[in-house]
């Protein structure tokens, strides 16, 4: 038992077995796809580091790849992410000079979202890193778990609520 002081129900708490920890380790969904998820974004990271953006960002820039400018909540979707994240990350992109905000004409209190031509520019640079990476990563999965097995994922992921 640990003593705890500062627990309410008692000063001492029963303490989880090591066995516990190592269940949780090899069976939690969100652990693998955390763990998963890092692994990619260390990837795209790394692959787009010459040119100074993040894979964070080019998923940001894409999201805003559109015909007309987007609302926040539009790229919140997108991206599933909360608002005040993606405005943090949001301005990072602005300050840089690769997007803009402008008042929503429709509501006076949103912003509306596009990429500047410096954007757009780095966007363009961006995607055939991305398309690289992915054919590379889409190929070692086909050819450790067999063909199609990047679909399987997405649509198992995307299934994902």
């Amino acid at each position: 038992m640990l003593s705890n002081p500062t627990h309410p129900a008692s000063s001492t708490i029963e303490a989880i077995p090591f066995s516990t920890t190592l269940h949780v380790r090899d069976t939690c969904l969100c652990l693998h796809v955390q763990r998963a998820a890092r692994a990619l974004a260390r990837r795209f990271d790394n692959a787009m580091k010459p040119i100074g953006l993040t894979n964070g960002q080019f998923s940001m820039m894409m999201a805003l790849n559109r015909p007309q400018p987007a609302t926040m909540s539009q790229v919140a979707s997108v991206l599933a992410m909360d608002r005040t994240t993606l405005t943090a990350a949001l301005k990072v992109l602005e300050r840089r000079g690769l997007i803009e905000t402008g008042t929503d004409p429709k509501d006076r209190r949103g912003k509306l979202l596009r990429l500047t031509n410096d954007g757009m520019t780095m966007l363009s640079a961006a995607l055939p890193i991305w398309t690289r990476v992915h054919a590379e990563i889409d190929a070692e999965l086909n050819e450790s778990f067999g063909d199609d097995e990047p679909n399987r994922l997405r649509k198992t992921l995307n299934g994902i609520r």
